[in-house]
């Protein structure tokens, strides 16, 4: 997006559409209502539910084919460095998931397998795993290596976001 000043706004039907078209989807339950919606990886704007116009948690799973359109977002992107053999990283996930719903209107949580993506893995140097990033507008803003708690991490979102 060279050039160009993403806004985030709720999403347009084209951006629906587009979701729905080749793209990795997720299907979140909406905290207020219950309903399902489609959630993608990358799209202009902000999840919010199609029944009852809430903002939605925006988590998703990403690899090395979109990780770079996953983070293209003007919120704060939490990424989650993460591997299913890995005990700590099963113990902070459920952690970022109640984070990620915390902080619905501001936060995008991306988790992204080391096994399966890499180069995302090389790109960052995580070399201990569970790893958080925390990035904006696309770069580096800080880090997180192994677990910890609910608090820490909530500490490191609020000072983060603006």
């Amino acid at each position: 997006m060279c050039g160009t000043r993403r806004v985030d706004r709720p999403w347009s039907p084209h951006d629906a559409v587009h979701s729905l078209v080749g793209m990795a989807n997720g299907v979140i339950t909406c905290p207020a209502c219950g309903a399902r919606n489609r959630v993608p990886v990358s799209a202009s704007g902000s999840p919010r539910c199609a029944k009852c116009h809430v903002d939605l948690p925006w988590l998703v799973d990403a690899g090395d084919a979109d990780f770079d359109a996953a983070i293209d977002t003007r919120r704060l992107v939490l990424v989650d460095l993460w591997a299913p053999w890995c005990g700590p990283c099963r113990m902070v996930s459920p952690i970022v998931e109640k984070l990620s719903a915390e902080f619905a209107d501001s936060l995008k949580v991306v988790k992204v397998n080391v096994d399966d993506s890499p180069r995302t893995a090389q790109r960052y140097s995580a070399t201990s795993i569970p790893m958080l990033l925390f990035l904006r507008d696309g770069g580096l803003v800080d880090t997180v290596v192994g677990a910890q708690p609910e608090h820490v991490l909530r500490s490191r979102i609020e000072g983060l976001r603006a």
